[in-house]
C-alpha cells in the first residue's frame, strides 16, 4: 500500500514538472505579418498627339529652280556656303547652317555672330578673289547679282542660287528651298510654320476690313529725290497684309523716284519711313520738313512713322514677319494696339 501511494506521489510530481517544463520553454517564432501586396495604382495616361511621320531626308542629287527661273542639279548638301546678301544669312542662320557658313557681305550684321565670319563682298560686288579663296560648294546671291556678279561666278565653275523675293510668300518659299538643298527640310518647315502662323494672325484682322479703312500708304526709302517700292514687291505685299495700301502698286512694277505732285495727288494717309542706320532718322526728318507735302492726310493727322528697325522691313528673311506686326501696329493701333 504504502509502494502504491509512494509511486502515485512521484507520478504527480513528475506530471507538473513536465508541464511546468512546458509552460516556460520557448515558443516557436511567430510568422511575421505582412500587409498583403498593394494593387499598382494605375495613374490615367494623358492622350498625346501622335507623332507626325519621320521627314523623308532629301535625295540627292536634286535638282531645284531658283528665283530667276534657272534650273540647278545639287548634287550633294553643300558643307561651304558663301552668302551675298545679309538677307540670305539671317535665313542660314536660322536654319541653325552657320557653321557651314564660309563667306558674307559688309553688311551681314544679324545676328550678331553673323558679324565675325569671312566679309568677301560688299553689297553688290563680289570680291572674286575672296569668294574662290574660301572654297565655296554653294553660293546664295540676290537678284541684284543677276547682271554682274552672276556671270562672272559662273564662269568660275561656282555653283550659284539666286533668292529674288516678290512677297512674303516668296520670302517663305526661300527659306524652303535652303532647307531643301541643305537637307534642313524639318528646320525650314518648322520655322515656316511658326511664321506663316504669325502672318495669318495679322491677316485674320484686316482682311475683313472694309475699303475705307484700308488706309492709303506712301513708302519712303530716299527722300531727295523721294524713292519709293510699286508692286511686286514683298514691301508692298507686306503693307496690303498690314491693311494698307501702296499708293504707288498700280503704277510700276519694284522701286522708283516719284514726284511730289503724284504723292499729292494720291493723297497718302500714312506715309511709312525706311533707311538703314541713321539714314532713317535723316529722311524722317527731311519728309517732315517738307512744306510742300504739309496738306496730305498724313501730314495733317501726324501720321509719318519712321520703321525701328529698317532691317525688320526690308530684309526678306525671317524677321519679315516682325516687320509686318510692326506696321500692322502703326496702320491700325485700334486693332493691334500700339507700337511700343
Amino acid at each position: 500500500m504504502k509502494r502504491s501511494v509512494r509511486y502515485l506521489f512521484h507520478l504527480a510530481v513528475a506530471f507538473c514538472l513536465a508541464c511546468n517544463f512546458a509552460c516556460i520553454s520557448p515558443q516557436p517564432p511567430m510568422e511575421e505579418t505582412k500587409p498583403p501586396p498593394s494593387q499598382p495604382v494605375e495613374v490615367p495616361v494623358k492622350p498625346t498627339k501622335p507623332e507626325p511621320p519621320a521627314e523623308e531626308p532629301t535625295q540627292f542629287p536634286l535638282t531645284i529652280t531658283d528665283d530667276l527661273g534657272r534650273k540647278i542639279q545639287i548634287d550633294r548638301p553643300p558643307q561651304r556656303i558663301v552668302s551675298l546678301a545679309p538677307s540670305n544669312t539671317e535665313i542660314i542662320y536660322a536654319l541653325g547652317l552657320q557653321d557651314k557658313l564660309v563667306g558674307t557681305t559688309d553688311y551681314c550684321d544679324y545676328p550678331e555672330a553673323a558679324k565675325s565670319k569671312p566679309r568677301v563682298a560688299s553689297y553688290t560686288t563680289p570680291n572674286l578673289e575672296k569668294v574662290v579663296s574660301v572654297q565655296p560648294d554653294l553660293i546664295l546671291a540676290e537678284a541684284i547679282h543677276e547682271k554682274t556678279a552672276l556671270p562672272a561666278l559662273e564662269k568660275l565653275g561656282l555653283k550659284v542660287i539666286v533668292m529674288s523675293a516678290t512677297s512674303l510668300d516668296s520670302v517663305l518659299n526661300d527659306i524652303k528651298l535652303v532647307g531643301q538643298i541643305t537637307a534642313r527640310n524639318q528646320a525650314a518647315t518648322k520655322l515656316v510654320d511658326d511664321l506663316t502662323k504669325r502672318i495669318e494672325a495679322v491677316e485674320v484682322k484686316t482682311s475683313a476690313l472694309p475699303p475705307e479703312q484700308r488706309l492709303k500708304v506712301l513708302y519712303v526709302v530716299w527722300h531727295d529725290p523721294i524713292w519709293t517700292m510699286g508692286r511686286e514687291t514683298f514691301i508692298s505685299d507686306l503693307i496690303w497684309r498690314a491693311g494698307g495700301t501702296n499708293i504707288f502698286a498700280a503704277d510700276f512694277e519694284k522701286s522708283r523716284v516719284v514726284s511730289l505732285e503724284a504723292i499729292i495727288q494720291k493723297n497718302p494717309q500714312v506715309i511709312l519711313v525706311s533707311g538703314m542706320g541713321t539714314t532713317g532718322d535723316l529722311i524722317y526728318t527731311n519728309v517732315k520738313k517738307e512744306t510742300r507735302l504739309s496738306e496730305v492726310d498724313a501730314m495733317r493727322n501726324n501720321r509719318v512713322y519712321k520703321i525701328s528697325d529698317a532691317n525688320l522691313i526690308e530684309r526678306p528673311g525671317p524677321r519679315i514677319v516682325d516687320g509686318l506686326e510692326e506696321v500692322a501696329k502703326l496702320l491700325h493701333p485700334e486693332i493691334f494696339g500700339a507700337v511700343k
